[in-house]
């Protein structure tokens, strides 16, 4: 497996030392923790941004290997980004079969980047035993997310469905109290979805084409997570014209963790 040259000037935590520079951090112990986003929507009232803040994320060296898990409050804590904790993410972008990417603007009370456009569906594999384990773990967290934020069920993406693609290490700011600092599994999708959106984490969405796309991205009404320009600059034309193949070719994984 290879990595690219770390890019990053920041103190790099290590199984070794991670318990030492930061005392938040625990060790990893999958036994004591749940998701609250549950997989099962039901009508009960969903998890507040706030509650979801203690779910617990796997923390990672630079080599994407966990060494520990700490809330998601520890770990978007611009504090601790300066000082090096990095935890793994995961990001869907998903196809329908007329070729039109799922987009979404993220709700307004979302603790980081509210109101930001990005991909389909970001978030974390947490600190559980059924995701973590590296990138089988992440699609499994990948279709929990998109059950919970969009009402999409396993029966329209089955975890076979859900692709590869890439690993991202990016970090960015959302203010002056909070960011991220994310190994992110890349996952593509081409399936057509019956969505249910949960207004506690999408204010709003839309399939779009590569054109409609490139108009949203020059039109400064629209403001887009630093994350998804990335996808944008560096490989979504390439993901996109093997969306577009029919059938469906098979997507080769692209091992390298690519710092951007």
């Amino acid at each position: 497996m290879s990595a690219t040259v770390p890019k990053f000037n920041l103190p790099q935590p290590t199984s070794e030392n991670i318990f030492h520079l930061f005392p938040d951090v625990q060790p990893l112990d999958v036994s004591a923790n749940k998701a609250l986003a549950s997989a099962t929507r039901t009508g009960d009232p969903p998890p507040s941004q706030d509650a979801l803040m203690e779910e617990m994320c796997i923390v990672v060296d630079e080599e994407d290997r966990e060494i520990g898990m700490a809330s998601k409050r520890v770990c978007h804590q611009l504090a601790n980004i300066d000082r090096g904790l990095l935890h793994r993410a995961f990001s869907v972008l998903l196809f329908d079969t007329q070729n039109r990417l799922l987009i979404h603007q993220r709700a307004s009370h979302k603790i980081t980047l509210p109101n930001q456009w990005t991909n389909t569906c970001c978030s974390h594999p947490l600190a559980v035993a059924t995701e973590t384990g590296g990138i089988a773990g992440s699609r499994r967290a990948a279709q929990r997310k998109l059950q919970h934020e969009l009402g999409v069920t396993p029966d329209d993406v089955a975890l076979a469905s859900l692709h590869f693609a890439t690993r991202m290490h990016y970090r960015c700011l959302s203010d002056a109290r909070w960011g991220e600092h994310e190994i992110a599994s890349v996952f593509l999708c081409k399936a057509d979805v019956r969505l249910d959106v949960n207004a506690e984490e999408i204010r709003d969405y839309r399939y779009v084409t590569r054109s409609e796309l490139q108009r949203m991205l020059g039109d400064s009404q629209f403001t887009f997570t630093p994350w998804f320009r990335l996808y944008c600059e560096n490989f979504l034309d390439g993901w996109w014209e093997a969306i577009c193949a029919d059938p469906l070719p098979d997507l080769k994984a692209d091992c390298t963790i690519h710092r951007l």
